[in-house]
This record gives C-alpha cells, sequence and structure tokens, in this order.
C-alpha cells in the first residue's frame, strides 16, 4: 500500500499541473481571449468596450467618449486587454506558468470587484458559499477558478511544458560550464606541476 501511495505522489506532479492546463485551455482559454479581443480595437488602441468593462461609471460619465480618457485610463485598458491574451496563452503553453498564474488570480480578483462595483452585480451573479446553488458567476464558478490557479502556481506547469525545456536547457548549459572549468583546473594543475619539477638535462 505505501509503495502504491509513493507512486501516487510521484504521478501527482505530473498529472494535475497537465490536468489543470488541459482545463484551463478547454474551459477559460477562448473565454478570456475572446474578452481581450474585444478590448482592442489595434495593438496598441483600447476600445470603447474596454472602456466600458473596465472603467463602467467613468464612461457613462464621459458620454461614452473615449477622447476624454487620459493616459492613465487607457493605460489601463491595454494592460487589461494584453494580460487576457498572453497570460492564459502562458499557461497552455507552460511558459513562466507560476507567474502567469499569480497573474490571473491578480486578474480575477479585479475583475470581480468591477463587476461588483462598477457594474453593479447582483445578488444571483455574486452568488454565495455554503448555499444548495452552485451557479453563481462570481463567488461558485471564480473560485474554481482560483483553485485551478493555485493548483499551478504550487505545483508549476509540469514535465510537459516549455518551463521544463528551459530548466533542462540551463542545466545543461551550468553542467557544460562546470565540465569546462573542472577542465581548466586539470589543466593549470599539469602545468603547475610540470614547471614545479627540477631540470635534469
Amino acid at each position: 500500500m505505501i509503495p502504491f501511495l509513493a507512486k501516487l505522489n510521484r504521478a501527482d506532479d505530473v498529472l494535475l499541473p497537465l490536468a489543470a492546463r488541459l482545463v484551463f485551455a478547454c474551459v477559460l482559454l477562448g473565454y478570456f481571449w475572446s474578452s481581450g479581443l474585444t478590448k482592442l480595437d489595434g495593438v496598441f488602441t483600447p476600445s470603447l468596450g474596454a472602456f466600458a468593462q473596465i472603467f463602467p461609471r467613468a464612461i457613462e460619465e464621459a458620454g461614452f467618449d473615449v477622447s476624454k480618457f487620459g493616459v492613465f485610463h487607457r493605460g489601463v485598458a491595454l494592460a487589461g486587454a494584453w494580460a487576457e491574451l498572453v497570460l492564459p496563452a502562458l499557461i497552455v503553453l507552460g511558459l513562466t506558468t507560476r507567474l502567469a498564474a499569480l497573474g490571473m488570480v491578480g486578474f480575477v480578483i479585479v475583475q470581480s470587484a468591477t463587476d461588483i462595483i462598477g457594474h453593479k452585480a447582483g445578488a444571483e451573479t455574486i452568488g454565495a458559499w455554503f448555499d444548495r446553488a452552485s451557479d453563481a458567476l462570481i463567488l461558485d464558478q471564480r473560485a474554481l477558478w482560483m483553485l485551478l490557479f493555485l493548483t499551478l502556481i504550487l505545483k508549476g506547469a509540469g514535465p510537459l511544458s516549455l518551463d521544463r525545456l528551459v530548466a533542462v536547457g540551463l542545466a545543461r548549459g551550468q553542467g557544460q560550464d562546470a565540465a569546462q572549468a573542472a577542465h581548466g583546473n586539470r589543466e593549470h594543475g599539469k602545468d603547475a606541476k610540470a614547471k614545479g619539477q627540477p631540470d635534469r638535462g
């Protein structure tokens, strides 16, 4: 029984990160990419929809005129749009996975706060814990998102990832450097020993 548990513990380092990334790709990748693309009119141009989603009250006060927004609002809208495109891609590829998952935690917290405060989400949308319903958008669904991100933060991307390829490449490079240094030290020792021998000619 104990060997089985040991194998199971080793397997979870492979299966859990892979399953988390696969579920994210199947369920949330399209959602975030679609949302991010609606926030862009160009690579560096946030759309009206970006301001409406991120600054709902401010855009109403501005009469939906985006020209009234300054650098700060434009920067936040642009950062939010690109975060929805870049961070999910990094998670799926398994590149800087822990950092990307941590970034998604921050994004979802801000997203939820904006929904509640800015868009004045109702009780049905917010939901509640420890009740019979499980389909509320914020407290129910996004709690499960957070569990998925927490898995990636703690476990990393797993062996089937670009993170692992990068780690292997770095380790190989460090091993070669160490081998070259050791070889250089041996050659230096041989030279020093040869110079220290008396001339018998």
